[in-house]
């Protein structure tokens, strides 16, 4: 049966009042091409460590991406309704950005086997001359991927743009005729991703198909999730999902994943409709979704399906980084502070969380009091297994593995920004950048951005430009007492509007130093729990643990499953008056290799704590914190780390009773 949203569609598409006024309402700011930005100092290592680990070596021997010329039964693409689009999507950047050849190899060679086994009705994939059912979703990832290899290498664009429009046709007419979208609901909610797709061809290689890119878009739209309707407040879940029936009748909606991918939908169809409706929707869904399932580290729980607020509960490593990626998109079509400053939360906290410090183990789900990682039984997690917070290359679902890398190199190529003009500069994420691009009127800029922030309170930026232009610079919500101090000058009050601090640069050489200090802050949690940041980073008790080697991979040993337990105390109830902030900087100036371990940080936060009756449920996670605790032994200090850099730990405290 069709469902009334579909119906709906089909009638507005027939009546064509859901026709775009006239093409696409531009962006507030552009992303600039791939190879643009790159990472310095210790987001360079993070990249380097990525390559290093799981990601840069699982096409290697992981049965999913694994195969030398991509023609194998469980090749990358042969698993191309998933599995190696995630992998190419996620490993284009992660390859350009640090210049490695042997993985810049590998997915060229991917576009080169994908492109070159097109199907004559220009289906893309494994179903191409098989009786295979073919499903629409599973290319949009592969989309992305070869969208960022035309930045990189322009002669790949005819390649590209030729094969995407001849998909783009027969897409269009599965779309009408009710095919591609019965893959179980996959198609049906993540359909935002192809638009985005599309709308990269209709923003710069429409080849005279407007008309088709977007009647596409609102098929797409009108056969999808209603998203509008999902972000409603009065239809949106307050608690945890489980036996709980979804009013708008798109139950997987309230997927994790989902609902991560889904924050595109709405300010990707406003590019189209020019309704300001589906801004506000946009932006009321984000606001609704973490105010009811939100973490202090940034990120939401959904042990699959959204999970509420208590802190057991689980985050999927592929949410995480689905949410870096569709923040940064909301910025870039609605430009609020507000989406930055959560997706640089996410980055330097919920993502390094769930991965070891060597990026050869990760999670399925994470928590936010996380005192074992191993099979759990009970298990607090109701539709995931018992397995999903072990470390490993693949606990609970695969996707997780080969979808993480996109995290680390996308959070880099949406750092910097231009306005639509490309006039002028957006300098957005806080962390070691570079940038060389060529803005209007030939003004070359280049930028560096030295700092070991979030680490620091501290970034220099050093400018060369042909020409005059501004440069915008976001100054986080978390900031008290910022200054700026632009060539030498007396260090001045930062004064942003709408996030942006403007620096006016004239042609030569501008130099400023941004000093962006924070106050140690504590976020009201469920059962009168505490959780404690100061600027960009959440802190947390990190557990001594034992490690236990549960499996290693029999191609790959560095590929391990890894048990943690703990090794000492973690029932504290804390006092949140008697913070203090400590700061150690390293000695050189160079942060340790991996910086997001155990003791790695040069920051921390000391507190009083006490010992408190504070229950498990079997052996494998915490009960709910106690509210106002009386203390079982002597107080004592504890010290608080990043909480990327704990693996387990606590990080929402019960307050100890006065």
């Amino acid at each position: 049966m069709l469902s009334s949203h579909f119906v709906l569609g089909a009638l507005l598409l027939a009546s064509g009042s859901v026709v775009a006024q006239t093409g696409l309402a531009p962006k507030k700011y552009i992303t600039l091409p791939l190879g643009a930005i790159l990472p310095s100092g210790w987001l360079r290592d993070q990249l380097i460590l990525q390559n290093n680990g799981l990601a840069g070596h699982e096409h290697e021997f992981y049965n999913y991406v694994s195969n030398t010329d991509w023609t194998g039964g469980t090749s990358a693409y042969s698993s191309l309704e998933e599995a190696g689009s995630y992998w190419f999507n996620a490993m284009v950047p992660s390859g350009i950005l640090v210049n490695n050849q042997a993985l810049n190899s590998k997915t060229q060679a991917f576009l080169d086997y994908v492109l070159s086994h097109q199907e004559s009705d220009g289906w893309l994939g494994p179903e191409a001359n098989t009786n295979k059912a073919k499903y629409l979703w599973g290319r949009y990832p592969f989309f992305f991927g070869a969208i960022q290899l035309t930045e990189v290498n322009p002669t790949l664009t005819d390649r590209v743009v030729t094969a995407m429009h001849k998909f783009v046709q027969l897409a269009n007419t599965m779309l009408k005729n009710g095919q591609g979208l019965g893959d179980g609901g996959w198609a049906q909610t993540r359909w935002e991703d192809f638009v985005i797709a599309l709308q990269w061809l209709y923003d710069y290689h429409p080849n005279g198909n407007e008309a088709l890119l977007i009647d596409t878009m609102e098929r797409l739209k009108w056969t999808g999730v209603p998203w509008e309707k999902v972000f409603s407040p009065d239809l949106f879940p307050k608690t945890a999902t489980e036996g709980i029936r979804n009013p708008t009748g798109y139950g997987l909606s309230w997927h994790g994943v989902n609902m991560a991918e889904g924050l595109k939908a709405l300010p990707a169809t406003y590019r189209f409709t020019h309704n300001q409706s589906d801004l506000t929707a946009a932006s009321q869904g984000w606001d609704l979704l973490f105010q009811y399932h939100g973490r202090p580290s940034g990120i939401y729980a959904a042990d699959e399906y959204l999970a509420g607020l208590e802190a057991i509960r689980g985050t999927e490593l592929c949410l995480v980084v689905e949410t870096m990626f569709s923040g940064s998109y909301l910025y870039q079509v609605i430009g609020d502070l507000k989406f930055a400053d959560r997706v640089e939360r996410i980055t330097y906290n919920a993502l390094p969380a769930t991965i070891t410090g060597d990026m050869w183990s990760r999670q399925y789900l994470q928590q936010e009091n996380q005192i074992a990682s191993q099979n759990m039984n009970p298990n607090p997690f109701p539709n995931d297994g018992a397995y999903s917070n072990v470390f490993g290359l693949e606990p609970n679902y695969p996707c997780c593995t080969v979808n993480f890398p996109q995290g680390w190199p996308k959070f880099v190529t949406n750092s910097f920004l231009a306005t639509p003009d490309n006039s002028n500069l957006v300098q957005l994420y806080l962390g070691p950048f570079s940038t060389t691009t060529t803005l209007a009127s030939s003004n070359k800029v280049t930028v560096n951005v030295d700092t070991i922030y979030p680490f620091s309170d501290d970034l220099t930026v050093t400018i060369n430009a042909a020409k005059a232009y501004t440069h915008y610079v976001r100054i986080p919500s978390w900031v008290v007492g910022g200054t700026i101090a632009i060539n030498g000058a007396t260090a001045k009050a930062v004064s942003p509007s709408n996030g942006l601090q403007a620096v006016p640069v004239a042609a030569g050489t501008t130099k400023f130093v941004l000093h962006l200090p924070a106050q140690i802050t504590t976020e009201s949690r469920p059962h009168g729990s505490v959780a404690v940041q100061r600027g960009p980073l959440h802190y947390a008790y990190d557990i001594p643990r034992t490690t236990t080697v549960l499996k290693t991979n029999s191609q790959q040993p560095l590929a391990k499953d890894l048990q943690f337990k703990a090794a000492g105390p973690w029932q504290y109830a804390i006092d949140p008056s008697t913070f203090k902030f400590v700061n150690t900087p390293p000695t050189n100036g160079t942060l340790p290799s991996p910086v997001f371990d155990s003791g790695k940080p040069p920051l921390s936060i000391t507190v009083t704590a006490c010992l408190i009756n504070w229950p498990t449920a079997g052996d494998t996670f915490a009960a709910s914190p106690p509210q106002s605790p009386a203390c079982t032994g002597a107080k004592t200090t504890i010290t608080l780390r990043p909480f990327g850099s704990t693996k387990l730990r606590i990080a929402e405290f019960p307050v100890m009773s006065a």
